[in-house]
């Protein structure tokens, strides 16, 4: 496979400080979250016993809601709702029993007419255990509208109700389904782009995994997984760790018992854990922006499948949002939420629009 090349799109310089506003943005909301701290000290006390999942599933869900609901309330994004179509589409599957996937279809009015539009496929966030497709709506028509690309919003379903692979597996069959019915969904079949945040990112890695393995990367343009999950760095000693690393790693030893059917017999399974897979299938990947942030509770694991990335030749961009934690560039009155954004625009325009 070739290698890509790279445009050199960015040059951004660590700051080693968070953003002033991004401070101010975590301090007004830890001041409103009871529910999350609560979560926090469940999960970090018993993230291996099982008689609490259900309180500790119960209370990340909750959680997420509340980001997802005080994100929605941005004017941008508001805007931007009123300036698409949305409709929804069911893909059938059958890996994990009959299930129809619901996809949200969200169409700029300026490319309602259009009959070759780029597709933006997307994996939302919640560690794969939480959230809802929906919910990740506002930043979506906001996406769609900035970067010009009708986006389809995958509501894959969660864990622990379902084990990995079958969650990947569902985003997977999507990706398949768009580009096999690119013609009658108004979509150029050469300009598709895949995509996913925080635990969304780690189900858009799996998928260019199984991709990969099965020689069909030559069906997406473009991959941007954002802050995504990557391996099973959290179980590793904390002491080494980055402050935020060593914040969420037993947050994210549980999330990942609980997306495991198997967690010892998985645990070098590229579908279990994406930064794991062989140099071999690596190589055949999409071509690739990866998109992190300084201060992400991912940072080590990503900057590693970027250096492996680049090395094989699959590797377009590799993002760091300076002076900003995971998730905040989500938020568009901040001022990494606006750097990120143009990031983006320039990316898809770059990479997948030309």
């Amino acid at each position: 496979m070739t290698r890509v090349t790279s445009k050199g799109l960015f040059d951004f310089k660590p700051s080693g400080a968070l953003d002033e506003d991004v401070v101010e943005w975590m301090k007004n909301g830890a001041e409103d979250c009871g529910t999350w701290e609560r979560y926090v000290n469940l999960v970090n006390e018993h993230w291996d016993n099982s008689e609490y999942d259900d309180e500790i599933i119960s209370l990340y869900r909750e959680s997420n809601s509340l980001f997802f609901n005080e994100m929605s309330k941005f004017p941008e994004y508001q805007e931007a709702s009123r300036q698409v179509e949305t409709r929804e589409i069911s893909v059938p599957t059958s890996h994990d029993g009959d299930f129809k996937v619901p996809v949200f279809v969200y169409t700029p009015q300026s490319l309602t007419q259009n009959s070759r539009n780029a597709a933006y496929i997307y994996a939302h966030g919640g560690g794969v255990i939480a959230a809802t497709a929906t919910e990740s709506k506002p930043i979506l028509v906001y996406t769609a509208v900035q970067c010009g690309v009708v986006v389809f919003n995958v509501d894959y379903r969660l864990a622990p109700e379902t084990k990995s692979p079958n969650n990947i597996k569902d985003f997977y069959e999507v990706v398949k389904y768009v580009s096999l019915n690119a013609a009658s969904l108004g979509i150029d079949p050469n300009k598709i782009c895949i995509a996913g945040d925080s635990g969304g990112g780690y189900i858009c890695l799996g998928a260019m995994v199984l991709l990969a393995q099965h020689n069909e990367a030559h069906l997406v343009k473009l991959a941007i997984p954002s802050q995504p999950m990557v391996d099973d760095y959290s179980f590793g000693d904390p002491l080494c760790m980055t402050v935020e690393e060593r914040y969420d790693h037993l947050q994210r030893r549980h999330a990942y018992r609980l997306i495991s059917s198997d967690l010892n017999s998985q645990k070098s399974c590229p579908l279990m854990f994406p930064g794991k897979v062989s140099d071999e299938i690596l190589s055949k990947f999409p071509p690739t922006v990866l998109d992190s942030r300084e201060f992400d509770m991912f940072v080590t694991e990503t900057r590693r499948l970027a250096h492996r990335l680049r090395r094989a030749g699959r590797l377009l961009e590799y993002i760091v949002i300076p002076g900003a934690v995971h998730s905040s560039p989500m938020f568009p009155n901040l001022k990494c939420g606006k750097v990120w954004i143009q990031a983006m625009k320039k990316c898809i325009q770059e990479y997948l629009l030309d």
